[in-house]
């Protein structure tokens, strides 16, 4: 048998460092440029800095919320859920609450705050929803981060439904003469075993 000749190539397969296909890991990501930081974080000390409104006043939470868009416009980045919390002077959890009508307060299955204020801040909400769905649609945000929003933001769900329909009939399914024979053939039964039973006694 020959000898397989020692100087044949061998073929290596290289392969990528670990996660280097990942979506979020790397410079795959993210993309951060000179002064970003700063960006970001003057923006953050403005809404932080924003003085406190009376939220059952209607006027001054949509003015509240104009100047919060203009403030995301002004630093040319996208509008966030937690960005709108610190402006109306409320935490995340709150805010999703009022959007969703669960109880934020003496107002038991409703938010405290007045019907019309609700739908201030509702209308805020979904205009961020109708953002994400176009940055999403356009290629303007990574796809685990725009999956990760709509989930945690705006109540979407990754899942399958099945229905189940039980195949049963009621007697209203059927007609007279079809109940009469199935209780005819159900009465001629039960007297051939009652007449076997006292045959065997």
């Amino acid at each position: 048998m020959a000898k397989k000749n020692e100087t044949e190539d061998v073929q290596v397969v290289k392969k990528k460092p670990r996660g280097g296909n990942s979506p979020v890991i790397g410079m795959n990501g993210y993309d951060l440029e000179p002064g970003d930081n700063t960006k970001y974080l003057t923006l953050n000390i403005e809404l932080f800095n924003l003085e406190k409104i009376d939220l059952h006043d209607e006027e001054a939470v949509t003015r509240r919320l104009e100047e919060y868009f203009q403030i995301y416009a002004k630093y040319d980045t996208k509008p966030t859920v937690a960005g709108m919390a610190m402006a109306l002077g409320m935490n995340r959890r709150t805010l999703i609450a009022i959007v969703n009508d669960y109880a934020t307060g003496g107002a038991g299955y409703k938010t405290a705050l007045p019907h019309e204020v609700a739908l201030v801040i509702k209308k805020a909400y979904s205009l961020l929803e109708v953002l994400w769905e176009n940055y999403s649609s356009n290629g303007k945000i990574n796809p685990v981060m725009a999956i990760f929003l709509a989930k945690n933001n705006y109540g979407y769900q990754d899942k399958t439904e099945y229905v189940l329909t039980p195949n049963s009939q009621q007697d209203s399914d059927y007609d007279a003469d079809s109940i009469r024979k199935r209780y005819l053939i159900d009465s001629a039964s039960d007297s051939d075993e009652d007449d076997n039973d006292s045959g065997n006694d």
